[in-house]
């Protein structure tokens, strides 16, 4: 973690302060949280994106004074020809380049297990998607151009119907700010918020998740359907004749009852679940094994020279002495496991002096799969 570049970034504040006062509570603008800050690519770059099958982008439009919204992948002339004003945006930009990832991972003051992606967008003069609040922390960093952000905490959210975005019917903002070229808002969850373009301008969007309780509890039934064998089978050899042959015994509810009682779950149940989900890839992601694969030795050999880096679509979490890659749990060495948590934390290693052989081809198997490589010179 850079600690002053974070407190840079935060506009002089210490990460605990932003933490404690702001983190989850309420806004906070910074003036040129990234002096220069331009952006990661040009408008030309953004629709090259949008037209590509792997990446997840939208098209919205306000043409008419009528919201429409459009899923991608897009068409050069599509973009173009489209009436305005209107906004292109591509989520996911971490996983399509490793410079957006880099930029994601510097708020690495939040868990990875809470960062989701980073979302870049593009809106012609007065684009945008309308008023409305998401239920998640985003970081909005401005790019090239200017936009007009007017944020509110009203408790009343309900939406206009019939549209096909998510638009307050009536927005109440407290706050009215221009943001330039650097500068940087946070905002906290169910704020909301209507980001409108001035002139052309491009805004990089860093959001976490926040999976609400019934997604999360039906994600974990799931998980456990997967692991449970349950002994045995449902059996009445003892079955009396019954005054109503609709009716469901009571001597059927206990069996059953007893039955599902045998599914246990416990703390580590959690903790494998947890780091087997957080880590899982997105829907899209599909990992470029290496076509001319290196041996072992001379995978090793340009590692310890020129360290290693994991594939920016690489998750690598843990717990404890529990480690998880892209859905997966890796068993590692107790004595590994102090150079795989630097590689989890920092995403990078100079060299594979402090891991031994297990891991070093466990390494070189991760390699093979996509998971990370060489480090570039």
């Amino acid at each position: 973690m850079n600690t002053p570049f974070l407190e840079a970034l935060l506009g002089g504040m210490p990460v605990k302060q932003f933490l404690s006062e702001y983190w989850q509570k309420k806004p906070l603008l910074v003036r040129n949280a990234l002096p220069g800050f331009t952006g990661l690519l040009t408008r030309d770059d953004l629709f090259d994106l949008a037209c590509r099958d792997d990446a997840e982008s939208r098209f919205v439009s306000q043409a008419g004074g009528r919201w429409t919204i459009e899923h991608g992948p897009f068409s050069r002339d599509r973009l173009r020809r489209a009436k305005k004003p209107w906004t292109t945006l591509v989520q996911g930009l971490n996983l399509l380049l490793p410079e957006a990832d880099r930029l994601m991972r510097e708020f690495d003051f939040i868990p990875y297990a809470r960062l989701d992606d980073l979302m870049v967008s593009y809106a012609n003069d007065g684009g945008g998607v309308g008023p409305h609040f998401d239920n998640y922390d985003v970081f909005l960093l401005q790019g090239i151009g200017k936009r007009r952000w007017r944020i509110g905490n009203q408790k009343d959210q309900h939406l206009i119907e019939g549209l096909p975005l998510r638009i307050l019917k009536d927005f109440r903002p407290k706050h009215d700010w221009v943001l330039e070229s650097g500068d940087l808002l946070y905002l906290p969850p169910e704020w909301a918020h209507d980001g409108i373009a001035i002139g052309e301008c491009m805004t990089y969007s860093v959001g976490f998740r926040a999976a609400p309780a019934q997604e999360l509890a039906e994600q974990f039934l799931m998980f456990l359907a997967e692991r449970i064998e349950l002994p045995g089978r449902y059996s009445d050899p003892n079955l009396k004749q019954q005054k109503h042959p609709a009716e469901i015994s009571a001597a059927t509810i206990d069996q059953v009852e007893q039955m599902l009682a045998a599914i246990r779950w416990n703390r580590n149940t959690v903790v494998e679940f947890l780091g087997s989900t957080l880590s899982e890839p997105k829907a899209q992601v599909i990992f470029d094994r290496p076509a001319r694969p290196l041996s072992l030795a001379r995978f090793s050999a340009v590692a310890n020279k020129r360290g290693l880096r994991l594939d920016s679509r690489t998750q690598l979490l843990f717990s404890g002495p529990r480690f998880f890659i892209n859905g997966e749990t890796a068993s590692i060495a107790a004595t590994d496991r102090p150079a795989f948590r630097r590689l989890a934390d920092s995403r990078e290693l100079d060299n594979l002096d402090d891991i031994g052989v297990a891991g070093t081809a466990l390494i070189y198997d991760w390699y093979r799969c996509g998971f990370l490589a060489g480090r570039e010179s």
